[in-house]
């Protein structure tokens, strides 16, 4: 059987502290609930802090990378993909995996949590801020949910997914 994939989303720059505990703790949980952790994979912000959460607990992180090969990817990712498709890689993170949690909010997460929508997958929504909740839960009504931490998150995304 193969394992589930969660994606955990968020600013690659400026991500606020608060964003970055709850990805670390997002890392955790979901290693710890026997998933693998799926991330854009890069050394930095919330893909950093939640791949070093998911390592921690003896979990997997599979990096989706935007370039060619391997370089500037998190000391934390054990499956590192280069895809050579730059910020459209951002569609295979969301295909991956099984639902969707975003951990603070970008343009590069709106985007992906936009994919995650189109895809019919489920989000989370984690330290998104309310103008992007709103908007979110707008578009995607029930398969959005809004999470005030990383515990929440996750057991929202085991309702979701029926795990």
């Amino acid at each position: 059987m193969s394992r589930i994939l969660i994606g955990v989303m968020g600013p690659g720059g400026g991500a606020g502290d608060e964003a970055l505990a709850a990805a670390r703790e997002l890392g955790r949980l979901v290693a710890r609930e026997g998933w693998a952790l799926v991330t854009g994979g890069r050394a930095a912000g919330v893909m950093e802090a939640a791949g070093r959460g998911a390592r921690e607990a003896g979990g997997l992180v599979v990096g989706i990378l935007p370039g060619e090969d391997a370089g500037g990817a998190s000391e934390f990712v054990d499956v590192a993909v280069a895809t050579g498709m730059g910020q459209a890689r951002n569609n295979v993170n969301v295909l991956s995996s099984r639902a969707v949690v975003a951990c603070g909010m970008g343009a590069g997460t709106a985007s992906e949590v936009a994919l995650a929508l189109k895809a019919r997958k489920p989000v989370v929504l984690l330290h998104a801020g309310r103008e992007a909740e709103a908007f979110f839960k707008y578009l995607g009504g029930d398969r959005v949910t809004v999470a005030d931490s990383a515990q929440e998150a996750v057991e929202a995304v085991r309702k979701m997914i029926g795990d």
